[in-house]
């Protein structure tokens, strides 16, 4: 089964489009957690494995999917990169969609390194390994296909999937993206066209591509845009709550029958704690995503 139809098929089980961004900044992580480790990388490493965990323990049933941003991972070195690991290894055991949001982008033998490392395998002499085996991750297209195309060929290979920054939320993303280029059209607009193609042969059951497209809920009209000319182009729409983005907005990305995206949130999920009880913070997270689950669904309909 190709990874979109997977990612599909589980927010269809779950009936709910959300991915729940792990992006464990120290000073977020509860104190009740946190003080029973040193104050070091080993320690903070510690500590995110034990809040990750619960929180997956809380919502594997209603959430599909867990979104760690390897940055918050890296910062620790090499503990918090095994934090890293052992969050996606956990995730999957509990039957969640794990998309690593690292943004990798790069030609040629790097790129293929980098598929190696999480879509693929890496070869060994004789032997292969999966290192971190995640489902989906995300890619920076601002070097061409060149950067894309052995990320494409591991989707293929391994049934795996990813997510292209076609347009982004964050406020200065227009600098860039929003630029007329020669033809007529906007660079997010080109960006689209070409994760269009990239993924024509990787259209699953579900009718949406494994190379799928990150564009942002604070945009709705650009996200209403790309949707109108990319129709099996599946979106992950980052922006949701804290950033401003609206259930309303995100409504524009999905198709009459409420398929088309999967809205990511993070601080709201994972900070839920802070209007109740810190012992009680992973009780606070599956709270908030059943009322952002019951916001999406009535905005969206379909399903």
């Amino acid at each position: 089964m190709k990874a979109i139809d997977k990612l599909i098929e589980k927010i269809k089980e779950t009936n709910n489009p959300t991915v729940m961004g792990l992006d464990p900044r120290y000073d977020m992580l509860p104190k009740c957690v946190t003080k029973k480790y040193s104050s070091d990388c080993q320690g903070v490493a510690d500590a995110i494995v034990e809040y990750n965990k619960a929180l997956i323990d809380a919502t594997y049933d209603i959430i599909p999917a867990i979104k760690p941003q390897i940055a918050f991972y890296e910062m620790f070195g090499l503990p918090g990169m095994k934090a890293f690991k052992e969050t996606c290894k956990y995730a999957k055991q509990k039957g969640m969609i794990v998309i690593a949001d690292v943004k990798r982008g790069d030609i040629g033998s790097t790129a293929e390194g980098y598929s190696n490392a999480y879509l693929g395998k890496t070869p060994i002499d004789n032997f292969e390994e999966s290192i971190f085996d995640v489902d989906f991750i995300t890619v920076n297209p601002y070097m061409g296909t060149d950067c894309i195309k052995p990320f494409v060929e591991d989707c293929k290979k391994y049934e795996k999937g990813i997510f292209v920054l076609v347009k982004t939320s964050n406020p200065s993303s227009g600098e860039l993206q929003d630029l007329k280029l020669e033809n007529g059209k906007e660079v997010y607009m080109q960006v689209a066209e070409l994760t269009k193609k990239w993924g024509a042969e990787l259209i699953g059951e579900n009718g949406f591509s494994s190379v799928a497209a990150v564009v942002g809920a604070t945009y709705p009209e650009q996200l209403e845009s790309i949707r109108n000319i990319a129709p099996n182009t599946f979106f992950l729409i980052p922006g949701y709550g804290a950033q401003g983005g609206k259930a309303s907005d995100i409504a524009l990305g999905f198709n009459k029958e409420g398929i088309g995206g999967i809205v990511n949130a993070s601080r709201s999920l994972m900070c839920a704690y802070k209007n109740s009880s810190e012992e009680n913070y992973a009780e606070a997270t599956r709270k908030e995503a059943l009322r952002m689950k019951e916001e999406l669904n009535n905005a969206i309909g379909g399903m």
